[in-house]
Parts: C-alpha cells; structure tokens; sequence
C-alpha cells in the first residue's frame, strides 16, 4: 500500500481490530527489526557457547519490545495511522512507551559489550567504540534529566500542536523520522531511570521514580486537550476518507483518551521493574556485608587462635 502522501489510503475500508493486524510492512522497520533480533541472537549464541549464562528473560523482554515495534509499523496499523489521528496515537504511544521499556529490560548494552570480542592492544574495534560512546559527553548530555524530560515533552506539544506534524506526515521519510524520533526519545527518557546497561547517569531509585513521574503527567495532560478540543487540531486528520466512516473530531477525542490512558501503563510496569530492581540492589548488599563480616570474623578467629599458640608455646 503506498504510503507517500496524504491522499494515498483513500480506499481503506473501516478500521477493525482484524484489518489493522494484518501484515503491511514497512520496509525500513522490518529491515531494522530483522537485524536487531538478528544481533540480539548472535550475542545471546556467542555467550552460550563460551559458557557463559545470559538471562531467558532478558531475551525474552529485548524480543518483545521489537516484535511491539513490528506490530505498529509493519501491520495495517500503520496504514490506518495515516489517516486516522486514534490509531497513529496508538502507534505513538506503543514505540515511545512501551517498546523501549522492553527493549531495555533486555541490556542490549551489555550483551554486546560481552560478546563482542576486544581489538586488541592499540586498536579500535566496535567493542572499543561503543564503551568510547558510552563515555562520551555527547553520552552524558542526552541522558541527563534537564535533557530527557524536556525532550519527552516536547516531543509530544512541539510536534502535534505547529506545523511540524503535517509536514513530516507529507512524506514516507517523514513519517519514518517521526517514528524513529519517538523510539529514540523513549528510551534516552526510560534509559536513566530503568536501563539496566551501563550509563552516565544512574541516580538512586527514589531519584529514578521521581523522573518517571516528572515526565508522565505532561502525557495525560496533553490528551486531555485533545479530548477538550471543540474542533480539529492536527490538520493531518481533520479530513478522513469518507470510507473510514469515522468523524474527524470524535476520533481526535478517542486519540487523547489513548494517550491520557497509556501513560499509565509504562509508570506501572516500570515501577514493577524499578522495585524489583532495588530489591535485588539491596539483597546483593546484603550479602556483601555478611561476607565481609564472615571474612573479618575469621580474621579475628585466627588472630585468637594464633595468640593461643603463641601463648602455648611460652608455656612449653
């Protein structure tokens, strides 16, 4: 199906929960998908055959998150998206918000950073590059608060409400900038706070939650404005095909209802992920601590029982 202006799914029939999953691919998501999971096993076979253990259910989490990419942007989703403003916020809401949080619970970061095997002395290999990457001040500044709250912000308010939107809608590239830019906003915004890769930034958790919750009202916000709106906001959307059969302000009206409700999902599951992870952060400390107390414990049992021999052999 052509996706390379506003006119070209004239013929859509209306939407159902049937024709919006059927296969319609997208070739630079599917390519980019393909290859990711392509990576994503490399590491995982290359771990395993040295020996090394890596987590089912990191793999599991990396290969959901894609397959969610996959399913707004190479199904009948993303054709529907085009004309109708409730399925592109589904799309939206989907790749910005939940995919990264599943993508990152799977440490892509690491597992490379594992598997990939190292240059060698004074030589630069991808391994090389990406810990160079990872330190960087590029690095540092993308995934500070001051920069990622802003940017999910904005992302939202700068893009929908000026002219930005209609102009990147006009075209496929466009488009598929539009939709990369929200898979990379959300998870330079969730990589801080619920990444379990290295980083530049990692606060404690009751720093990370509170990130979480600085961003996340300005989503429910934002749909409610559109739920508010008395006419149509996004000119994108404000004629629909007449096949459709849908009217352009109520399904304005259902788009703000999916954004105001899906920035509740996220906040949920990371707050899931962010508590079992301060468990675990504290059982490990725990463990730590008690066996420095068995070390220093059996320091002071030999220091006593040398002191016995010693006292043992002045006696002889």
């Amino acid at each position: 199906m052509d996706h390379s202006g506003h006119g070209m799914t004239m013929d859509l029939p209306p939407f159902t929960l049937g024709r919006g999953l059927q296969w319609s691919a997208d070739p630079f998501f599917l390519v980019a998908c393909l290859v990711a999971l392509a990576l994503y096993g490399w590491g995982v076979v290359r771990l395993r055959r040295r020996g090394d253990a890596w987590s089912v259910g990191r793999t599991a989490s990396y290969v959901v998150g894609v397959l969610t990419v996959m399913l707004v942007m190479c199904t009948g989703l993303n054709d529907y998206g085009m004309v109708m403003f409730s399925v592109h916020m589904v799309q939206h809401m989907v790749i910005s918000m939940l995919s990264p949080i599943l993508i990152l619970l799977g440490a892509p970061v690491t597992l490379a950073l594992r598997a990939l095997p190292p240059a060698g002395r004074g030589r630069k290999g991808p391994r090389e590059l990406l810990l160079a990457l990872l330190h960087s001040r590029y690095m540092r500044i993308i995934t500070h608060p001051a920069f990622t709250i802003p940017l999910f912000i904005a992302s939202l308010y700068a893009l929908y409400f000026t002219p930005l939107f209609d102009f990147l809608m006009g075209s496929k590239t466009g488009h598929i900038a539009m939709m990369v830019h929200f898979l990379a906003v959300g998870v330079v915004f969730f990589w801080p706070i619920i990444g379990v890769d290295p980083g530049p930034h990692r606060p404690g958790y009751l720093m990370r939650m509170l990130e979480l919750f600085a961003g996340m009202p300005f989503h429910a916000f934002f749909g409610i404005a559109l739920m508010m709106a008395s006419e149509p906001m996004v000119e994108t959307f404000k004629n629909p095909p007449g096949s459709l059969g849908i009217e352009a302000l109520s399904d304005q009206n259902a788009a703000g209802g999916i954004a105001w409700a899906f920035s509740e999902i996220p906040s949920v599951l990371v707050l899931i992920a962010l508590l079992f992870q301060w468990y675990g952060s504290e059982q490990r400390q725990a463990r730590r601590k008690d066996r420095a107390a068995d070390r220093d414990g059996d320091k002071e049992l030999e220091a006593y029982n040398a002191y016995l021999a010693s006292l043992n052999a002045r006696g002889n």
